[in-house]
């Protein structure tokens, strides 16, 4: 078959728009958006959805272009990422758990709280999560953060999570006995533990913990100082009671992404970014926590301290035993603990659990 000239000039501009075409589809691949949902309790407003704005433009130069959306429900956020709708889901540690124990062990009862002198540290506190997030964000420590698919692509704290009181004579262990605390009904470590002091646990979310509290439905709350505002806790605390200078847990924020939707080695640049913002997420506690009326804060007895990081400590070992915590991430948490404070009597024995 000959083809003359008229054919072939024919030929070469379709040829060129094919080529075109195909460049256009290429490029389109390369560049389609993931979707990272947005855990915020403020929605958009809020400074975790603040946070996640700058990091989708930061992370342009490493190859991924991100679209936010918003969620103020976290189960639904979750339940999205589970399904597929979403590529990464920014959420509590309670939440992300189920997908990286490990990482999620960081926000195991008391496992970073320090305590010097019978009062709580909490300066102290704040670095030894940071080292165990330094620990997790290292290169050596990349194989720690992924599960399947799924890969934990950074972690900051959302701040102490003190206990909040309708009456300030609930300041000791035995002063909890009979009370009705909160509980997460997705955690079911915080039930343990509850259980475990003589109290009894109530079954709550984050769409109705607020309400629970300020209607009397609970006694006492175990909630971060960002939470004050928004759940109007002021109401449930009233005149008669208060918050324990004591943090139960240091909750943290964790990124999870599906890997597979994601350029290779993002994970890594991604989990070193986070790190890179630890101090502005303690900027951001800090201004929470100042932000509390100053005669709502309460000193636990000196005594009551040690009994409570007992407990804390009992209580860790016991709900790992039973599988709710990460052994691995435990023993990780504890030199870091040790690092801050190697007088600490428990620094005698290098494993927090065998």
């Amino acid at each position: 078959m000959s083809l003359n000239l008229r054919t072939l000039a024919g030929a070469k501009p379709l040829a060129l728009a094919a080529s075109a075409l195909i460049a256009a589809l290429g490029a389109t691949a390369v560049q389609a958006k993931t979707l990272v949902c947005v855990w915020d309790v403020a929605g958009k407003t809020g400074d975790v959805y603040a946070q996640a704005t700058d990091y989708a433009i930061a992370m342009q130069k490493h190859g991924a272009d991100i679209e936010l959306k918003s969620y103020v429900d976290e189960r639904v956020a979750i339940e999205d990422f589970r399904a597929g709708q979403c590529d990464g889901v920014v959420a509590t540690a309670f939440r992300t758990r189920q997908f990286n124990q490990l990482a999620g062990s960081l926000d195991s009862i008391g496992s970073t709280t320090i305590v010097k002198g019978g009062k709580v540290d909490i300066d102290a506190s704040y670095e030894v999560v940071r080292k165990v997030i330094q620990v997790f964000a290292d290169p050596k420590a990349s194989k720690l953060m992924v599960e399947g698919n799924f890969e934990v692509a950074g972690i900051f704290p959302l701040g102490a999570a003190y206990p909040m009181v309708r009456d300030r004579k609930m300041n000791s262990v035995e002063a909890l006995s009979g009370k009705k605390i909160a509980a997460f009904d997705y955690d079911k470590a915080q039930g343990m533990m509850i259980q475990r002091i003589g109290a009894q646990p109530v079954s709550v979310d984050v769409t109705n913990i607020g309400p629970k509290f300020n209607n009397g439905f609970v006694d006492m709350v175990t909630l971060p100082a960002v939470a004050f505002k928004p759940f109007e806790l002021y109401k449930g605390i009233g005149k008669t009671g208060g918050i324990g200078r004591l943090p139960i847990l240091i909750p943290t924020v964790q990124m999870v992404v599906n890997k597979t939707k994601f350029p290779e080695g993002f994970g890594e640049a991604s989990r070193q970014y986070w790190l890179s913002k630890f101090d502005n997420a303690l900027r951001l506690i800090k201004i929470a926590e100042n932000g509390i009326p100053a005669n709502l804060w309460e000193e636990l007895p000196v005594d009551a301290v040690p009994k409570y990081v007992l407990m804390f400590r009992e209580s860790r070992i016991e709900i790992a035993k039973q599988g709710l915590y990460n052994k691995q991430g435990l023993n990780i948490i504890k030199r870091a603990r040790c690092s801050i404070n190697p007088s600490d009597a428990e620094c005698a024995s290098k494993t927090e659990i065998e």
